[in-house]
Formats: structure tokens, sequence, C-alpha cells
């Protein structure tokens, strides 16, 4: 089981930094406080408060633009995550529905139509997603 809750953990740990820095932070803090408080009573208020620092943390490296921080935090959590998850096997579900719970919808298909007109010199440049134009 042990490799399964690695997994999770990992994928626990990025989500909940990731999120950190949306507008999804204040659902996230809560979701993963009550598994804390459900499992750990006597910690979940210490942990809210790490979520808070970590955050403030994150926070600060995002506008220094030191990305190495992020990989740490993320880690941080990842195995805080993994450690709880040891100790506490039965949370796992709880845990992977929070997580379902706490991603974005998939993106569903749609139909992107464009039209544009150019007339004389004028250049016309559209793209449904990232375009890079060279001009020589």
């Amino acid at each position: 089981m042990e490799p399964e809750f690695a997994a999770l953990a990992s994928s626990a740990g990025s989500t909940v930094v990731t999120l950190m820095a949306t507008d999804a932070w204040r659902h996230t803090r809560e979701g993963i406080t009550a598994l804390w408080r459900r499992v750990h009573p006597e910690r979940a208020e210490a942990v809210a408060a790490e979520l808070d620092a970590t955050r403030e943390d994150l926070l600060a490296a995002c506008a220094a633009g030191d990305l190495e921080a992020e990989r740490e935090l993320t880690a941080e959590w990842q195995g805080r995550i993994r450690r709880f998850l040891v100790s506490r096997p039965e949370i796992a579900e709880e845990l992977r529905s929070l997580l379902d719970d706490l991603e974005p919808p998939a993106a569903t298909s749609s139909t992107v139509t464009q039209h544009a007109s150019a007339s004389g010199r004028a250049r016309v440049y559209q793209a449904g997603r990232d375009q890079h134009i060279v001009e020589r």
C-alpha cells in the first residue's frame, strides 16, 4: 500500500501547494484542515497555521521568481501528507474525494470559430492557443 500512498501524497502535495496561489485557496485550506481535524483534532489548528505559513512563503517565492522554493514547499507537503496516510490509511479515500473536488472540471471540447478580414497591407494573426510569430 505504501507506493499507492506515495503517489496519492505526491498528487495531494502538488495540488495543495499549486492551489495556494489561486482563488481556490480557502476551500483547499478548509478541506485539508478538516481531514486533519477528523483524524488528529489536536493537530488541526497547527496544520492550518502551517498551511497559511506555507502560502505566505509560496507567494513571496513566486514574487521573487524562486521556483526552487516552490518545489521545496511541494516536497514538504507531499511528505507530510504521505506520513498522514501511513498513520491513518482509512483516510485515503476521503483525500482522493477532496482532490477530485478541488480539481477544476475537465475541459470539454468546444468549437471555436474565428473570423477575420484584412485589406491593403494589413496582417491578421489568429490562434486558439499559443502563437509565436517571427517576422524578418
